[in-house]
């Protein structure tokens, strides 16, 4: 029995792995969730069957449950609140193992009454300390994106040496707890002390920082869940949790880099709150507003056509019309492309996700570094919903808080039509200098209905 249950153990591991892989490749994606998914079932029914603490039956109904609330949820939930609802995962995966952990060091040490070794013990006191700061650092995420709180920075005087303090207390904790397994009062101050620098780390960060902060925590829950597997000496939690926690990290990497920011700046907490500060408006910004009618001839006229998806895009629903844009455009031999950027959206890989459910063919999206030197050879620029990520103030004002992100350069475009609902500023909180350019029309309106209007102006051409 036990070498089934290693060897399932084993072929569940292996479906991760081919799942993260295929997740690597949009078309391959949905494929790749499956396979995943189905590495997930085996681990769980081969822990399932080496339960004697609890009967079957109590163990199928969590398992009914727990399927049905995922299902309810994933249902219901909107595509503009996928990032939210990953924070919320993020942090019940981080609370899972923190409660996992000190359950099993609390049955060791209180119950049966026997020391751990210091790989069991570090290891329960990592998956405690990474799980709390997890769990309300992931809450706090979520409730700046539903808006629940100010997405903006909340930073006081000292912050950073609060947060140092607070992490070299956790350790010194740590080590008392070790020291003393018999006193579990240790484990809860440093169960406190984790709760509370997950608080004090996230909430500095700026809204407009999001993605990169969503992506650092879903590591977090990663290395959270691999130490719990050290705990458990179970040896798919292990691979598993290190597998998220490596794609995290290089994901978080990679973000930073579109930001132009540093992973320490993450790490040490405040992580770019400038970006949020409403102040340094700069002058005062004239638009030239155009209409539907004038709109729909730009697209007739041109040769090629860039699409800058953004948030707003999102909130508008209006991935399906700009897909009936982009059919009327192929029609007429436009080439139609979409441009990405890293951090467009409020999480890792948002814009894509929106475009690949109105069924827009994954080769015509196409990141930021592959197409920002075909803007400025590129006949018209179409943004929808997206503001600071096509912001020329990163390249050119050195007082400005996005100064340094790389950015698409929409602003090279032969014309430039913005599509927004006002002249609302974006998540960073900062005028966005292309709105004033010369070349940059203003097409004011709910996203989905003025793009359905352009597309019917195109029909009757």
């Amino acid at each position: 029995m036990n070498i089934l249950i290693q060897v399932a153990y084993l072929i569940a591991s292996v479906l991760f792995i081919i799942g993260i892989k295929m997740l690597g490749r949009t078309k391959d994606a949905r494929n790749g969730n499956l396979v995943s998914a189905a590495g997930m079932l085996v681990a769980i029914l081969a822990t399932v069957a080496q339960v004697d603490a609890i009967s079957l039956t109590d163990i199928l109904i969590c398992v009914v449950i727990g399927s049905a609330i995922g299902l309810y949820t994933a249902g219901k939930v909107e595509m503009t609140q996928m990032p939210e609802m990953v924070a919320l995962f993020n942090g019940f995966g981080g609370m899972a193992s923190l409660t996992v952990a000190m359950s099993d060091f609390w049955l060791n040490t209180q119950v049966n009454g026997f020391q751990v070794g210091p790989i069991i013990g570090t290891s329960a006191i990592l998956s405690i300390f990474i799980g709390g700061l997890t769990f309300t650092g992931s809450m706090i995420a979520f409730l700046k994106l539903n808006g629940k709180i100010s997405g903006g920075s909340v930073m006081f005087k000292g912050q950073h040496m609060i947060n140092l303090l607070l992490l070299i207390a956790a350790i010194v904790v740590g080590v008392f707890g070790m020291m003393n397994q018999d006193q579990p009062l240790y484990f809860f101050i440093l169960i406190g002390i984790a709760l509370l620098l997950g608080i004090l780390t996230v909430i500095p960060i700026g809204g407009a920082d999001m993605p990169v902060v969503i992506s650092l925590l879903n590591s977090y829950s990663g290395m959270a869940a691999c130490t719990t597997g050290f705990v458990l000496n179970n040896n798919v939690l292990i691979v598993s949790g290190a597998l998220v926690g490596a794609s995290g990290i290089i994901l978080t990497q990679i973000m930073c880099k579109a930001m132009n920011r540093s992973l320490m700046n993450v790490l040490l907490g405040g992580f770019g709150q400038t970006a949020s500060v409403a102040g340094g408006d700069g002058p005062e910004i004239t638009v030239k507003e155009v209409g539907v009618e004038e709109a729909a001839m730009l697209f007739d006229s041109a040769s090629s056509v860039i699409v800058v998806p953004g948030y707003g895009m999102a909130v508008a629903q209006a991935q399906h019309v700009i897909r009936e844009l982009s059919e009327q455009c192929e029609k007429r031999g436009i080439d139609f492309r979409f441009a990405i950027h890293p951090v467009a959206g409020r999480m890792p890989g948002h814009m894509n996700v929106l475009l690949a459910e109105a069924n827009i063919s994954y080769d015509k999206l196409i990141e930021m570094d592959e197409i920002n030197d075909d803007f400025a050879n590129t006949d018209l620029v179409f943004v929808v919903g997206a503001n600071d990520v096509v912001n020329p103030a990163a390249r050119t004002n050195p007082q400005s808080p996005i100064f340094g992100m790389p950015i698409l350069n929409a602003d090279k475009a032969r014309t430039v039509i913005v599509s927004k609902r006002s002249m609302g500023k974006g998540y960073a909180g900062i005028e966005n200098e292309l709105f004033g350019y010369d070349n940059c029309l203003m097409l004011f309106g709910d996203a989905k209905q003025t793009i359905t209007k352009v597309v019917s102006e195109l029909k009757e051409m």
